[in-house]
């Protein structure tokens, strides 16, 4: 066994093992950049407008388990019309040194909504390239897109919006309309039904148990999703 001395010297510092170069002088400290991020996820309140437009946010949990491109993708639909619904505040993350984390740190503020059982109308998604656009439009033939287990992260939403039998403020932890819940203590919203004409959404991720695209249609094109 090795006595005092001997462990007190393995963990000093060494050219293999050197020690930890602190940050130079008015460099960022992205620790609490990231820990003031966090906190603005607690902070944001939640405004429902319906009947007009609606802007929907609520703090929470992640709904999107994977680290995001950075690419922001744009969703447009004539309706949505979803049977049990809920949203809240979540943060996306990037992988380390993501060349599209810009000044974000690599993480990104934005309003996780589920729609448990779905439809949606003219569904139109498309994403920057670079000055070509990614274009996919679904739905627009007669019959509608289908979705279940849709949780969607955004940063932008816009739509007239209705709702049935909301509860505005629950514990998102105690979610019993959706399958995805947020955590112990945080903000939430949720609704029976919802209906949202004229939607768009400027998004950053979203996961599906079923997506299905009637009519399916990709292209490359000089502009995106009209809002």
């Amino acid at each position: 066994m090795a006595s005092s001395p001997d462990v007190t010297s393995s963990a000093e510092h060494t050219p293999d093992h050197p020690r930890p170069e602190s940050p130079p002088p008015g460099a960022p400290d992205r620790r609490g950049r990231v820990r003031l991020r966090r906190a603005a996820v607690l902070a944001v309140p939640a405004t429902v407008v319906v009947a007009g437009l609606a802007v929907l946010t609520a703090p929470g949990a992640l709904g999107v388990q994977f680290a995001i491109s950075g690419m922001p993708f744009v969703v447009t639909a004539d309706k949505l019309e979803g049977d049990g619904f809920a949203q809240f505040g979540s943060l996306d993350h990037m992988i380390e040194n993501s060349p599209n984390e810009g000044d974000t740190g690599g993480q990104v503020l934005v309003v996780t909504s589920v729609v448990k059982s779905g439809k949606l109308t003219n569904l139109c998604q498309s994403v920057d390239l670079g000055g070509v656009q990614l274009v996919l439009t679904a739905g627009d033939k007669g019959t509608k897109v289908a979705v279940e287990n849709l949780a969607i992260d955004s940063d932008d939403i816009t739509g007239d919006a209705a709702f049935n039998n909301i509860e505005i403020g629950r514990d998102a932890s105690t979610f019993d309309k959706v399958d995805t819940r947020g955590l112990p203590g945080v903000y939430g919203q949720q609704a029976d039904k919802v209906v949202i004409n004229n939607l768009y959404q400027h998004n950053y991720a979203a996961t599906a148990a079923v997506f299905k695209l009637p009519g399916l249609h990709m292209r490359f094109g000089g502009e995106g999703c009209p809002r």
